[in-house]
């Protein structure tokens, strides 16, 4: 990144009053998680997909989910127990330190299902998970409303990606599923982010005033939700957009376009802040 745009960079993270998070796909790679982003990523993660010509859309799918719950639950149990091993790289913990420094109300909006922003130390009341989380469950039902916790262990044979254990809802005794927004999905109970996107309004309505930094972290065009608020809050004058993707990073001036990895970015803004 040239020194004048990463100087005014830090000057705007400086100088603002608040800081949203907005995270996409490219920020959980680099804690270790294999983007499938797209047909070949995908195969590439997960060879046994491929070799039964299975893409992303077809085991993220409620409906191939009610009918193959091995299968579906095989996808998300792997997943869930991965998630829990990982851990949050560097990124997330300099992210912290600048609302710290500079006394940064801050608020995180993530596509991401992984809860890597709360394993982290972001508190959990200032989080939008705009797909909801594998960490949380709900009756396929439903029978009610109920949300839980996911402690289920759910062993998967990896190499037929079959769930050897699939959770049941403690209500009713019927399927229980994550409670993640998927394909062909008319059962999601979104109670839960609804709560979550309250407590983001009134965020936005706190500081409307305020001038605001969005950084974008790895949201790319395949799913654009993060990406198109961005550039609808972008739009206010009090408010300045940071766009880190490594190809898909454009985004007209004021706001600034940085090539390059969630990591990568994070980490040379933070040198920069700490060099004045």
């Amino acid at each position: 990144m040239e020194q004048e745009q990463l100087s005014a960079i830090a000057e705007t993270i400086i100088n603002a009053k608040g800081l949203i998070i907005s995270a996409g796909s490219g920020m959980s790679v680099d804690s270790g998680l294999p983007d499938f982003r797209g047909g070949k990523g995908f195969w590439d993660a997960y060879p046994h997909y491929k070799e039964q010509n299975i893409d992303f859309a077809d085991v993220a799918n409620f409906q191939n989910l009610l009918k193959d719950p091995a299968t579906g639950w095989g996808f998300y149990g792997q997943r869930a127990n991965l998630y829990r091993r990982l851990k949050p790289h560097r990124g997330y913990q300099m992210l912290l330190d600048w609302c710290a420094r500079y006394n940064l109300e801050s608020f995180v909006v993530t596509t991401n299902v992984d809860c890597q922003f709360q394993m982290a130390g972001f508190p959990e009341e200032s989080i939008l998970e705009m797909h909801g989380t594998v960490h949380h469950l709900q009756c396929t039902v439903p029978c009610c409303d109920a949300i839980w916790e996911n402690t289920e262990p759910i062993p998967v044979d990896e190499q037929t990606m079959q769930a050897l254990e699939i959770p049941k809802c403690p209500h009713c005794g019927e399927l229980a599923r994550p409670n993640i927004l998927m394909y062909e999905d008319h059962r999601w109970n979104y109670q839960r982010i609804g709560t979550q996107e309250q407590a983001f309004e009134k965020f936005l309505q706190e500081r409307q005033n305020d001038p605001l930094v969005i950084i974008e972290l790895g949201a790319g065009i395949w799913v654009p939700t993060l990406r198109l608020m961005s550039e609808k809050f972008g739009q206010q004058p009090n408010v300045r957009v940071i766009r880190v993707n490594p190809k898909e990073n454009f985004i007209t001036p004021p706001h600034f376009s940085c090539a390059g990895g969630a990591l990568e970015v994070i980490e040379e803004i933070d040198q920069e802040l700490r060099s004045l």
